[in-house]
């Protein structure tokens, strides 16, 4: 298993060229707990009507395969699990697994969205991406699938298309709580094209009654720059940033 130090309350970045994934059982639950869980969920679902108990694949554990492969094991659950992070007493929550899209512009920027009220996590700057989900039927989860995800959250939240087979692994994050993400690049493009399809899947989003994922995007160069954003941020983006963009560590 692939731990961060003592203490640490970072993120790590790992330099990934494979991932193997590995099925397992997600974890039991006593009847106690599955009944705070649900109490939780409900709450959850109160406070924000647009929530979607919809099924996804949860972390179940990482480890090194060589140098530069990992085998995730995973386990099916749905979303309502992750509510389990606010349920005292119980250490049975899996970290989330998701997929995140570094969208480069023309001119060295990086594509940064903020998360709409209808999201779990309003006001939150990150990248383009989701959480994962299960294969369907007999389907493998592997980079493929990983790269087939990226591509339709890409699209999803910005309305730039982008083939799968164009984007890159570039990283895999580990987070503090566990959580692991998968980063692809995607080719560069016109800003002016970047604004023009985000532009349009707003309208589109907005004439059928719907919010879209992301309510507005920034593109940055630096840290600094993203320090100028009002809001949270999602815990990988400064040293994904910082890492791309080549800027110097802080002292």
């Amino acid at each position: 298993m692939i731990e961060q130090p003592p203490g640490s309350s970072g993120v790590d970045l790992l330099d990934v060229r494979s991932i193997r994934f590995v099925e397992t059982a997600a974890p039991w639950l006593s009847s106690e707990e599955r009944s705070a869980l649900d109490r939780v969920w409900e709450d959850a679902v109160r406070a924000n009507p647009n929530l979607f108990d919809g099924p996804v694949a949860a972390c179940a554990g990482l480890e090194r395969e060589d140098p530069h492969g990992l085998v995730i094991t995973w386990a099916r659950t749905t979303y309502r699990h992750y509510a389990l992070r606010r349920v005292k007493g119980t250490a049975r929550r899996l970290p989330a697994l998701f997929v995140s899209v570094l969208q480069p512009t023309e001119d060295g920027r990086l594509m940064v969205g903020r998360m709409s009220s209808a999201t779990a996590a309003p006001g939150r700057w990150q990248l383009p991406g989701g959480s994962l989900e299960p294969p369907e039927g007999d389907r493998p989860l592997d980079l493929a699938a990983l790269r087939g995800h990226a591509a339709r959250e890409l699209v999803e939240e910005t309305g730039v298309e982008t083939a799968a087979e164009e984007l890159t692994l570039w990283r895999v994050t580990l987070g503090a709580g566990g959580n692991v993400g998968a980063l692809f690049t995607a080719p560069r493009r016109p800003v002016a094209l970047l604004h023009d399809r985000f532009r349009a899947l707003v309208s589109s989003e907005e004439a059928l009654g719907r919010e879209p994922e992301l309510d507005r995007f920034a593109l940055v160069r630096s840290p600094a720059g993203l320090a100028r954003l009002t809001g949270p941020h999602v815990d990988y983006l400064e040293p994904v940033v910082r890492l791309f963009t080549g800027a110097a560590p802080p002292p």
